[in-house]
């Protein structure tokens, strides 16, 4: 799940939450998204994301 994905769950659950009156679906989207997010984050850090780890490879040609 994206973060896209996730900030739909959120509004969706908080929707239902406050807006319909739904309180137990909408807390467990809302619960749902914030961990999907969460997750997203720590994921696309440890991929190479904002603030990643950059690895440099260095070429050295020998000559003959």
């Amino acid at each position: 799940m994206g973060i896209g994905v996730s900030l739909i769950l959120i509004a969706i659950g908080a929707i239902l939450l406050w807006a319909v009156g739904l309180g137990v679906i909408g807390g467990i989207l809302l619960a749902v998204g914030v961990i999907g997010v969460v997750l997203s984050m720590v994921f696309w850090a440890s991929w190479g994301g904002f603030g990643g780890r950059r690895e440099t490879t260095v070429v050295e040609e020998r000559r003959y």
